[in-house]
């Protein structure tokens, strides 16, 4: 058994020659991390184990990835958003979830042998299925700059669905284990919980922690800085956990509330070390759950299990977001962004297996096949654009007539400054040229 230091050292050692290796490859670094996980985890060198400590660090890691996420929107934002979290989000995961029960259904009565399993455990792994990456799948959506355009929209709405989803999930799945369970009693008493501190921080946080932040400011002190925005950000996060939601749920409405604030630019950068850092341990750890002999000796049967729920939840999601809007384009990238299973998929995989509700050497396997496709998601994320100018015969057409668009707006004018990047200087430089009566066009990735 290691000290916490020589543990802290091996996945130091390991994150830095695995993000090396695949940097030199071309490569995410994500890749990196999560090969590490497997070569170092408990079903290989076993050099490390997958610990309650290194599996509260990593959640840290998405904490502060959601901070992130929750600075670059608003509650104004939020609104406009309500239709594609509440209409979009909830149908993907309930779709999901009847969808699941009915495969599970049809496998039971005509493959018993192998899936041998009833309507509660087809519910709890429905859930499971209907859970995405939200770490992963964010992270590569700012490292492609694509938070902030159509897909990216719908796909963080239906992220931020799926965390809301959890809290009824953990609820209603040991309570059809155990069937004298009173399950409206149950989900009331959650429900009512999540709305009275989702209220209380929407209406006065942000009152609050304007207010805290010019305290902190005018000390003039940047280690004070840093140590509110730690305690905010975890503090925020220990709140929602309280009620029963998810951790980091609690830091995107902090980070939510600090973005209308002047101190969000500083904040967002002052961050950025704890959440790379932290998230890489994240992904480590999702990489040790995979044992790599029981997919070899198993390997057909995971390969079954990785493929069918991958396709049937990108054709979902890909008619969903079809039906509530979306071209064909925007849907496909959508369905493609969300296909993999995620972290909480993980939680209620093992809480299903805890139950009895499904068979140990199944719970193995599904988790081997779920952690295949989050080992996927950076080769899907890197051949989207292509993947969809295959499948939509009119994509690529919709991305130059928008180039277009863009173009005949400006083509037009003439003696007019080109402002390259729009932050605190550009806007002065626009305000200035205004007053000055000088057209302009101002060009920034950040929308």
């Amino acid at each position: 058994m290691y000290s916490a230091l020589e543990l802290t050292l091996i996945l130091l050692v390991a994150a830095v020659l695995g993000v090396v290796a695949f940097r030199m490859m071309h490569l995410p670094p994500m890749l990196g991390y999560l090969s590490v996980g497997i070569l170092i985890g408990p079903h290989a060198l076993g050099l490390a184990s997958n610990s309650p400590a290194t599996h509260m660090l990593s959640e840290f890691g998405v904490v502060f990835l959601m901070f992130s996420i929750g600075l670059e929107f608003s509650l104004p934002k939020l609104k406009s958003m309500r239709r594609n979290v509440f209409g979009l989000g909830m149908a993907q995961v309930v779709v999901t979830i009847l969808v699941t029960m009915l495969c599970g259904g049809l496998l039971a009565k005509f493959l018993p042998k192998i899936f041998d399993i009833g309507w509660s455990a087809s519910f709890a792994l429905g859930g499971a299925l209907s859970m995405s990456s939200t770490a992963i799948v964010l992270k590569l959506l700012t490292e492609k700059l694509e938070l902030e355009s159509e897909h990216g929209r719908r796909i963080t709405s239906i992220l931020l669905f799926q965390d809301l989803a959890v809290v009824p999930l953990l609820i209603l799945v040991p309570a059809l284990a155990h069937r004298g369970a009173d399950i409206v009693e149950d989900l009331a008493w959650a429900g009512l919980k999540a709305v009275f501190v989702l209220t209380l921080l929407l209406t006065f946080g942000q009152v609050l922690l304007r207010r805290w932040f010019r305290i902190v400011v005018q000390r003039r002190s940047q280690e004070l800085f840093m140590l509110n925005l730690l305690l905010i950000t975890l503090g925020a996060a220990w709140i929602t956990e309280i009620a029963g939601l998810s951790l980091a749920l609690g830091a995107f409405i902090a980070g939510m509330l600090i973005s209308e604030t002047e101190y969000r630019l500083q904040v967002e950068e002052d961050i950025k070390p704890f959440r790379d850092v932290l998230l890489g341990l994240f992904f480590i750890t999702v990489g040790m759950l995979l044992d790599m002999r029981l997919v070899i000796d198993n390997w057909l049967l995971v390969l079954v299990l990785l493929i069918v729920p991958l396709l049937i939840k990108f054709g979902l999601i890909a008619l969903l977001a079809r039906l509530f809007g979306a071209s064909l384009g925007v849907a496909l990238r959508t369905g493609l962004g969300l296909a993999q299973g995620g972290e909480f998929g993980f939680v209620l995989i093992n809480q299903a297996g805890a139950l009895g509700l499904v068979d140990a050497n199944l719970v193995q396997l599904i988790l081997a096949a779920v952690v295949l496709s989050v080992l996927a998601t950076p080769f899907i994320f890197a051949n989207a654009d292509r993947l969809v100018m295959k499948l939509s015969a009119n994509e690529w057409m919709q991305q130059s007539l928008a180039l277009t668009r863009i173009a005949s707006r400006t083509i037009s004018e003439e003696k007019h400054i080109l402002i390259a990047g729009f932050g605190r200087s550009g806007q002065n430089l626009a305000r200035l040229l205004e007053e000055e009566k000088i057209a302009y066009h101002a060009l920034d990735l950040d929308p």
